[in-house]
């Protein structure tokens, strides 16, 4: 069975950090590439990371990068985000999601399988 689960959202500071893990079972991590969306309450759901299965080259819209990094061990099936000065704007559900190739795609419809999701609220 194929499944991507979430951990290590919470509650920060602002300026504060996070690292997200996604440990994935039921497909073969090495052959698809994996993002990071998250979704604000009354906002659509969009990417913020994305790493490839080719080259792990990597993927970041302009609203993280620099304070966002992706990375993937395929040996422990586990895919990290680690986020740092992080902002009030940042709060939201992250979900981990599978790619349907190697490569990364800014469009939500080429991610096939998603977690449940891991809240992380970024509040004084």
């Amino acid at each position: 069975q194929l499944q991507l689960v979430e951990s290590g959202g919470g509650l920060v500071q602002p300026g504060g950090s996070l690292r997200l893990s996604c440990v994935v079972s039921g497909f073969i991590l090495d052959y698809y590439a994996i993002g990071w969306f998250r979704q604000a309450p009354g906002k659509e759901r969009e990417g913020v990371a994305c790493i490839s299965s080719s080259d792990s080259t990597t993927y970041y819209p302009d609203s993280v990068k620099g304070r966002f990094t992706i990375s993937r061990d395929n040996a422990k099936n586990t895919v990290y985000l680690q986020m740092n000065r992080l902002k009030p704007e940042d709060t939201g559900v992250y979900y981990c999601v599978k790619g349907n190739g190697y490569y990364c795609s800014p469009g939500i419809h080429d991610y096939d399988y998603w977690g449940r999701g891991t809240q992380v609220t970024v509040s004084s």
